[in-house]
């Protein structure tokens, strides 16, 4: 595959789905700009921005505390950095159906090639955990048609995804009769949350598929100690789905890291224990392209060598 998708002269939204439509793509979550890089850096081609890694990494739950602006700053580090398109969280659209159409210009705005928004109640929590509730399904159908007409008046490639959580609050026909709405209501993709097996993965996509006459896209999630088996990209590729994210894959990796390390600095008073597991002043100046004593200058239009 070529490397337009780092190529910013085209939109985000196109460059993302370019991708989609030439193949299943595993997008990994970047807590911040760094991360993006890093992923970069690995040969992925998109990456994403998680509503629960965004709030943790603030100090904060992911029940939907940080502001908008807090999320396009780091969207906006993220696509920056890593010159990659960006899939980014909205959790359930930071208000009501005059917000979400604020929400899909300043995440335009911000360089993410699209977002998604959940029929959660607020405050809204973990796709994974029990107690959720769901607002009216009307209610988050209005707000997916305010946000396709905030992408057609903005960018026409933007991304607009409709998350529902109704598998584990109504019942997996519920999501299907959800999904079909928000895709009348004009959504492009289709995020179904808390599926519990392979099989109803594949069923989903059957069975939301089967007669629509345009393309939507799929979304599977593939978070960690959930209601949802790992499973494979290739897996989710063969039943039909065209984005895997890991939302919180890499910041759980980091900061188990850290509190090993932070563990053994206590106890022995040194870093030298864990001296080894650490990316080196070298490493981390390659992954950034600065050479000291050279003026930085990074062109994002130069893809990174994994």
């Amino acid at each position: 595959m070529s490397t337009d998708f780092f190529d910013e002269t085209v939109p985000a939204g196109r460059r993302f789905r370019t991708l989609m439509d030439a193949g299943c793509v595993a997008t990994p979550g970047a807590f911040n700009a760094l991360c993006g890089m890093a992923i970069a850096r690995a040969g992925f081609k998109a990456c994403y921005v998680s509503g629960a890694a965004t709030s943790v990494a603030a100090g904060v739950p992911d029940v939907g505390l940080l502001t908008l602006e807090h999320f396009c700053r780091v969207i906006r580090e993220v696509a920056d950095a890593s010159g990659l398109p960006v899939l980014a969280d909205a959790d359930t659209g930071f208000g009501e159906a005059e917000m979400v159409r604020r929400t899909v210009i300043e995440y335009s705005r911000a360089g993410a090639a699209g977002l998604h928004i959940e029929d959660q109640k607020f405050p809204k929590r973990c796709g994974h955990l029990d107690g959720k509730e769901l607002v009216p399904l009307d209610h988050m159908a209005e707000k997916v048609e305010w946000a396709s007409r905030a992408r057609s008046a903005c960018d026409e490639t933007f991304v607009v995804c409709a998350r529902t959580d109704a598998r584990g609050v109504e019942g997996f026909d519920a999501a299907i009769d959800r999904a079909r709405a928000y895709v009348a209501a004009g959504a492009d993709m289709i995020f179904p949350e808390g599926l519990t097996s392979a099989a109803e993965f594949a069923d989903f996509a059957a069975r939301l598929r089967a007669g629509l006459t345009r393309r939507v896209y799929l979304l599977a999630n593939m978070t960690e100690f959930g209601k949802t088996p790992l499973i494979p990209l290739r897996d989710f590729s063969a039943m039909g789905y065209d984005c895997v994210i890991y939302p919180v894959s890499l910041l759980r990796v980091a900061m188990g890291a850290v509190s090993r390390a932070l563990v053994q600095l206590r106890d022995a008073g040194t870093v030298e224990p864990f001296i080894g597991q650490m990316q080196t002043r070298k490493e981390l100046y390659d992954l950034v392209r600065y050479t000291p004593g050279t003026p930085w200058e990074f062109l994002k239009d130069e893809p990174p060598t994994p």
